[in-house]
């Protein structure tokens, strides 16, 4: 294997050492989002009834608020995660990679600002929609 095929290229450079990093960060992710889900699902099954104005209450409260914002952001941060790998794995060119990258950056954070704000306005508001 010399110098002209990938293999040869890249033998002696050594790892990049950010692999592991990646990995355990998107284990973590996924734990968190589980732990919020279960407690969402619980709630709903024990509602009395799913009518829009019950759900509605449910949601204004400041636990189930918390947990479906930590729900919402846990899993918006879990896709960003999996999607870069997934774009450094596979976006060769690299002005490509880095303006597919800016972009996932900039729809999670527009999401998770729009997540935020929507469930802000459904904790704050008052009376039927």
């Amino acid at each position: 294997m010399g110098n002209g095929t990938p293999i040869g290229r890249v033998r002696g450079l050594g790892s990049a050492h950010s692999g592991a990093h990646h990995w355990w960060l998107e284990r973590i992710s996924g734990a968190f989002v589980l732990i919020p889900t279960v407690f969402l699902l619980v709630s709903i099954l024990l509602l009395p009834d799913l009518q829009y104005a019950t759900v509605r209450e449910w949601i204004a409260g400041p636990l189930p608020a918390i947990a479906l914002a930590a729900f919402l952001l846990g899993t918006l941060w879990h896709n960003r995660l999996g999607l870069r790998v997934f774009i450094e794995d596979y976006a060769h060119v690299p002005s490509n990679r880095i303006a597919i990258m800016l972009l996932l950056d900039i729809v999670t954070y527009a999401a998770a600002f729009f997540t935020i704000y929507c469930l802000v306005r459904l904790v704050l508001s008052t009376g039927a929609a």
